[in-house]
């Protein structure tokens, strides 16, 4: 196939797999522990430099992936590892029940990008610089506040100058502030980080990120946590159905005059 011509040799995995500790977990019948994320989950290994979360809103994606970033270090609010500001403790406990499996090589460079917070993460890089002791951090982020940029603009900014490659790097939905073709040139962006022995472990709704060639991809339903192929994906089946055959699908949303 394709895609053959995208695979790496020897992908560089930093995160190899997680475990849920399941003897100490006091109730599976209380948050987080009661998600369908979380309830069935094991062990998940990590093969590939490129990992998706995918599932509908409140099966855990999110909740799992934070868990993992802050077993593996990352400030729960997102930023770099050396990251420690706290806005508010909205996280669960679930990374305490955790153990994370790593490579036998270490990152260079680490990220963890959270569109719920990342005003948070902007603000506390303002407020870094403002207190001075060292250059700029705005300089590893385009060289401008992320506050004088546009959403999508200051995510973007990120993506292109602080992942440095050679990094573990999550991100809980990254095309939030995304246009389409915006999405497209995160791929072409992503390719560059694999390319530069980098991990990605992604929580998304997007078909269009999750179509990156080779990754392996997670469905997180009352199953548990399974491997799928992005054509089983309601994100691609909904909306191939939907761009095909708009009108038809239209009329079963909204209902038609030739229906009343």
């Amino acid at each position: 196939m394709y895609m053959n011509r995208y695979e790496i040799d020897e992908p560089v995995l930093y995160v190899k797999q997680i475990e849920l500790r399941r003897k100490d977990i006091p109730s599976f019948n209380h948050y987080p522990f009661s998600l369908d994320a979380v309830r069935s989950l094991d062990q998940l290994k990590f093969r590939k430099p490129v990992t998706f979360f995918v599932g509908e809103n409140g099966t855990g994606k999110s909740t799992l992936l934070e868990a993992i970033a802050i077993a593996c270090g990352f400030n729960p609010e997102g930023g770099s590892m050396n990251f420690n500001f706290e806005t508010a403790a909205t996280h669960s406990e679930l990374h305490d029940y955790l153990r994370v499996g790593r490579g036998f090589i270490r990152p260079k460079d680490g990220f963890f990008l959270r569109a719920e917070s990342y005003y948070n993460v902007a603000s506390e890089i303002d407020r870094l610089d403002r207190e001075g002791g060292g250059p700029p951090l705005v300089l590893s982020y385009g060289g401008k506040s992320l506050h004088e940029q546009s959403h999508g603009e200051s995510f973007f900014s990120t993506f292109l100058h602080r992942f440095r490659g050679f990094g573990l790097y999550m991100m809980d939905e990254p095309e939030a502030a995304l246009s389409p073709l915006r999405q497209m040139s995160l791929l072409v962006r992503m390719h560059e980080l694999v390319q530069e022995q980098s991990q990605l472990i992604i929580a998304t709704h997007s078909p269009i990120l999750m179509s990156y060639p080779n990754a392996e991809i997670y469905l997180l339903d009352g199953e548990g946590a399974r491997k799928v192929e992005i054509e089983e994906t309601d994100h691609f089946s909904i909306t191939k159905s939907f761009i095909q055959d708009r009108e038809r699908m239209l009329r079963q949303l909204l209902g038609s005059e030739d229906e009343k």
